[in-house]
C-alpha cells in the first residue's frame, strides 16, 4: 500500500487528515492556567525590556562596542525573538476555550523554535569562546576576536540553527498522524509531535537524540573546556580587582548556560521525562530568555554607566570596528 504523509497523513479507513492540532497544556487543570498565564505574562514583559535595553544600550554607548557586547546584542535579540515566537500564541491559547492551532501553524512555530533554540546552543559557546580570549590573551583579544571574526562566527551560529532546524521540521511533517491530533504540550514540540505519529518512530528519536548530542552536549563540553582554562588564568590574576571582574562576568556566562543547556538536556536527552518535559520546556523558551539581560546587567557596572550615560546623553565615537 502506498502512503502519502504529511498534512494529508493516510486518509484511508480510520486513517485520516490532521488539519489542526489542540494543546492540551494544563486543561486538565483549569485552576493552574490562569497562575500560567499571569507568570508568562510577567516573564515575557520582563523579556522584552531587558533585552531591548541590552540591545538599545550595547548600540548607543560606545564603550560597550566590543566583542563580548556584539555577542550579547545578538543574544538578547534572539532570545526577543524566541520569546515572541511563543509567548503571545500561549497566553492567548491559556484563556481560549479551543486551545487549537493550525497543522501549518504548527510547523512554522515548530521551524522558529527549533531555528532559533539551535543557534543559541552555538552562540553560547562562541561566546565561552569570546570569554577565553579575553581572559587567557587580554594583549591580543581584539586582534583575536577581530569585527569579521565576531561576524563570521555569529553568521555560522544562525545558519547552523536554520539548517537543522529545516531537516527536523521537514523530518516531522512526514509523521502519519492518523486523525491523532491532541498535543499534550503548550506548544509544537517534536518530542510530544511524535507520540501522535500511528508508526514506529524509534529512528526518528534515535536521530533526535544524536542532534540533540550534538547541538546540547558538545556546545556545552566545549564551555567547560574554555572555562577550565579561563579559571586557571583567572588565578593567575594578581590584581584581586582584575580576579572580581574576570569571576563576575564568567560566571554570569556559566549561570546562562546552566540554565539553557541544563532544560534542553532535560527534555530532549531523558526521553522518560517528557511529561514533566512540558513544564521544564517553559524554562528555556521563556524563563531563560527573561533571566538572561538581568544575569547580565545586575552586577554589570559597564552596563550600569553605559544605561546613565544613554539617558543623559548620546555618544558618537566608537572603540571597536
Amino acid at each position: 500500500m502506498q502512503v502519502t504523509y504529511g498534512k494529508a497523513a493516510w486518509d484511508e479507513g480510520n486513517q485520516s487528515a490532521v488539519d489542526e492540532f489542540i494543546l492540551l497544556g494544563v486543561s486538565d487543570q483549569p485552576w493552574l492556567e490562569l497562575l500560567l498565564f499571569l507568570l508568562i505574562l510577567i516573564c515575557y514583559i520582563v523579556a522584552l525590556l531587558g533585552n531591548v535595553t541590552i540591545i538599545v544600550v550595547s548600540r548607543l554607548d560606545p564603550h560597550l562596542h566590543t566583542p563580548m557586547y556584539f555577542f550579547l546584542s545578538n543574544l538578547s535579540f534572539l532570545d526577543l525573538c524566541y520569546t515572541t515566537s511563543l509567548s503571545p500564541l500561549l497566553l492567548v491559547t491559556l484563556l481560549s476555550t479551543r486551545k487549537s492551532i493550525s497543522w501549518a501553524g504548527c510547523m512554522v512555530q515548530l521551524f522558529i523554535a527549533l531555528a532559533l533554540g539551535t543557534t543559541e546552543c552555538v552562540l553560547l559557546a562562541v561566546m565561552a569562546y569570546d570569554r577565553f580570549a579575553a581572559v587567557c590573551h587580554p594583549l591580543r583579544y581584539m586582534t583575536i576576536m577581530s569585527r569579521p571574526l565576531c561576524l563570521l562566527m555569529v553568521t555560522g551560529s544562525w545558519l547552523s540553527g536554520t539548517v537543522n532546524s529545516l531537516a527536523q521540521t521537514v523530518m516531522t511533517m512526514q509523521l502519519p498522524l492518523c486523525g491523532q491530533n491532541h498535543i499534550d504540550h503548550f506548544f509544537c514540540e517534536q518530542p510530544a509531535l511524535f507520540k501522535l505519529a500511528c508508526v514506529d518512530t524509534s529512528f526518528m528519536e534515535t536521530e533526535l537524540f544524536s542532534v540533540s548530542v550534538f547541538a546540547l552536549v558538545v556546545p556545552v563540553s566545549l564551555i567547560l573546556v574554555s572555562y577550565s582554562y579561563i579559571s586557571t588564568a583567572v588565578l593567575r590574576i594578581r590584581s584581586a580587582e582584575g580576579r572580581r571582574k574576570a569571576f563576575s562576568t564568567c560566571t554570569s556566562h556559566l549561570a546562562v548556560v546552566f540554565l539553557f543547556y541544563g532544560t534542553g538536556i532535560y527534555v530532549y536527552l531523558q526521553p522518560q521525562s517528557r511529561n514533566q518535559g512540558k513544564i521544564i520546556s517553559l524554562f528555556y523558551t521563556l524563563v531563560t530568555p527573561m533571566l538572561n539581560p538581568l544575569i547580565y546587567t545586575l552586577r554589570n557596572k559597564e552596563v550600569h554607566r553605559a544605561l546613565q550615560k544613554v539617558l543623559g546623553r548620546n555618544p558618537t565615537t566608537k572603540t571597536w570596528g
